[in-house]
């Protein structure tokens, strides 16, 4: 196998081979793959933490030999909104978002291949499953974040993408697409039961599930819709509190964690 890892701050993933195809999730800094296939302009991949199947430009593909990706430590991840890393080598500093991973982090440096990068950010590990206190004080961060199909970052983000990323950052994982991300948890009878920290799915009138968010307390819900906004929820669905009507009819609440 033939791996790579995402060396900007950010890469769109596209279904399909070209520049004009749909962007359907983004490769964040310090993220690896698996290369499917590797041709002149694309390489299809499949991303290593949520196995994502998708294309990516090769002019923003940067390869790993086997030996540096069986070497990389990739639990630690930047916590901060947006930070910025500087590439020792060439003296170039650029910014990455929340979630970037940082490969073999310790003592404020990460390495990839022979290159070095300075880091002085906050920072979270993956391995460490932390309370629900800090699932909701994460999902805080994105609030009014524009939304984006595909999108992962704070300058872009999907329903599903804010909340795997959410879970990623306090140590759970959870898959890509809402459609996905229903598969797992304990199903709940009532809203009532609807606990912090709960996932909410939602469906459309062909029953395919395509809106996810994370339950609060009192009955509201953190969603990306338009931008990651806070909405009333009940046993209908979500009630837009701007336009004043449902938005999302409520399909199953899971419990997650």
């Amino acid at each position: 196998m033939k791996f790579g890892i995402c060396s900007l701050s950010v890469i769109p993933c596209r279904k399909d081979a070209s520049s004009t195809s749909e962007m359907v999730t983004q490769l964040l800094f310090g993220e690896t793959y698996t290369i499917v296939e590797d041709r002149e302009d694309w390489i299809q991949i499949t991303t290593n933490y949520d196995n994502y199947p998708c294309w990516i430009s090769a002019k923003q593909h940067t390869r790993l030999t086997d030996l540096e990706y069986k070497s990389l430590q990739s639990t630690t991840l930047s916590s901060e909104l947006v930070q910025v890393v500087n590439q020792i080598d060439n003296k170039s500093i650029f910014p990455i978002t929340i979630g970037a991973t940082l490969p073999n982090f310790k003592n404020g440096k990460l390495k990839i291949g022979d290159s070095e990068f300075l880091f002085e950010g906050q920072t979270s590990d993956t391995l460490i499953k932390k309370t629900v206190k800090d699932l909701k004080d994460t999902a805080y961060l994105f609030i009014n974040a524009p939304y984006l199909w595909g999108g992962r970052s704070p300058f872009g983000i999907d329903c599903s993408g804010f909340t795997q990323l959410v879970y990623k950052l306090n140590g759970y994982q959870l898959p890509r697409d809402a459609s996905q991300q229903v598969e797992i948890g304990t199903p709940l009878s009532f809203v009532e039961e609807a606990e912090p920290g709960d996932l909410a799915f939602f469906d459309n009138e062909e029953g395919n599930i395509v809106h996810v968010g994370m339950v609060l307390e009192n009955q509201q819900i953190i969603h990306a819709s338009g931008c990651v906004r806070i909405d009333k929820f009940d046993h209908y669905g979500i009630f837009h509190s701007d336009n004043k009507k449902y938005s999302h009819m409520l399909r199953v609440i899971k419990k997650v964690i």
